[in-house]
């Protein structure tokens, strides 16, 4: 699902907006990206590899936020350190009224290398796109095979009050099985189209933003246990 994306916000290409991802309502990693082109279908985004960023300071020996539960973390979340975008240049997709996004992920001289859906819910602030991660992505190959990614960490978070409910997770994974077909179909996303992508030579690498405005998801922005749209 996506919430308020065109309220007040300008469509001008180029402009910075900030990708906050979130893990079990605890904030992970806060990125500026890049608006590529909006309509009311939708919004593409690039993210560029060595993006000054934010992400959490984790405890000495812990590689991912995800594998901390929710009980085990700070009440007020864990502060950030300034760091930079350590994966390879990716175009995001976000489509309008949808629980996913779908990035074009691409390696050394930018050459593309596959699609990659993630299953998500994305509510917007202006200029911050809030992502509440659920966790079960898809891997899609260049000729559009494609598989499920994080199927068990999906299962051993299902149920629990940070993350879904066995009737969100159907519905998550329903999605998931929607936009698969869209891939073994060869249709937009996975047309082909975009695959050739190369940002402006005018845009450069974003600053770094100010310290992200709350490491907790809000509330009013979390999943809850009514059935996903």
């Amino acid at each position: 699902m996506i919430i308020g994306m065109n309220a007040g916000m300008s469509d001008k290409p180029g402009q910075i907006l900030h990708w906050n991802f979130f893990i079990g309502g605890h904030l992970s990693a806060s990125v500026p990206v890049r608006l590529v082109e909006r309509t009311a279908a939708g919004q593409l985004v690039w993210m560029e590899s060595g993006t000054p960023m934010w992400r959490t300071a984790l405890p000495r020996g812990i590689t991912h936020l995800r594998d901390i539960a929710p009980q085990e973390r700070p009440a007020e979340g864990y502060p950030v350190v300034a760091d930079r975008w350590p994966m390879g240049n990716a175009l995001f997709y976000q489509p309008t009224g949808a629980a996913h996004s779908v990035l074009w992920l691409f390696g050394r001289r930018r050459k593309f290398r596959g699609w990659y859906v993630n299953l998500e819910r994305r509510v917007h602030h202006g200029d911050d796109i809030d992502i509440a991660d659920h966790e079960l992505d898809i891997n899609v190959a260049p000729d559009r095979t494609w598989q499920w990614k994080d199927e068990q960490s999906f299962a051993e978070k299902t149920g629990h009050p940070a993350y879904w409910t066995a009737e969100e997770a159907t519905a998550i994974r329903t999605e998931g099985d929607t936009v698969a077909r869209l891939a073994e179909a060869g249709t937009f996303p996975f047309d082909g189209s975009w695959c050739d992508f190369r940002p402006p030579s005018a845009w450069t690498t974003p600053p770094r933003p100010p310290s992200p405005r709350h490491p907790l998801l809000r509330p009013a922005d979390a999943p809850t246990s009514r059935p996903m749209p």
